[in-house]
């Protein structure tokens, strides 16, 4: 699996506009060391998506996001067109395929999923701040596919 995600991960990078405009004129070594930086901050978000237990990737008609805390990692595309939260996903981060919901409205004003731990009490506003097992909860009341489910049993 190490491999196969650097491997994305490389293939991701060499594909930027700038990396392959810099090899288009022939400054190689430019090129491959703005490869390396790109790939080694990609590593460092799957680190931070595995290692955070409320990380999670969140897909919907605008676009993916992967949670991670303080840092969002964001792309205008479904998540199969986003190496890096497809690579996240499948390594084991839950994603929220928001797509089937159509009340957008109560979606967006859920509760936020705490990145600290701290979690607020009842009743929840849209910026309150509630454990990702409770956020799951809400968000597949309302119609969105859970993939990766941490809660127990549950899992796709």
């Amino acid at each position: 699996m190490q491999t196969e995600v650097l491997r994305v991960l490389r293939t991701e990078a060499q594909s930027w506009w700038w990396h392959r405009e810099l090899r288009r004129t022939g400054d190689l070594d430019e090129a491959c060391r703005l490869e390396r930086r790109t790939i080694r901050r990609d590593l460092g978000y799957l680190r931070a998506a595995l290692n955070n237990p409320n990380a999670y990737v969140s897909c919907g008609g605008g676009g993916t996001i992967l949670h991670l805390g303080l840092t969002t990692v964001s792309l205008y595309a479904p998540v199969e067109r986003f190496p890096l939260a497809s690579l996240a996903v499948r390594l084991g981060t839950p994603l929220i395929d928001c797509r089937p919901i159509s009340d957008i409205i109560t979606l967006v004003n859920l509760p936020k999923v705490t990145m600290d731990g701290t979690v607020d009490p009842e009743p929840w506003t849209s910026s309150s701040r509630i454990p990702l097992l409770t956020y799951l909860d809400l968000s597949e009341r309302l119609g969105a596919r859970i993939v990766n489910d941490p809660r127990a049993g549950r899992a796709t």
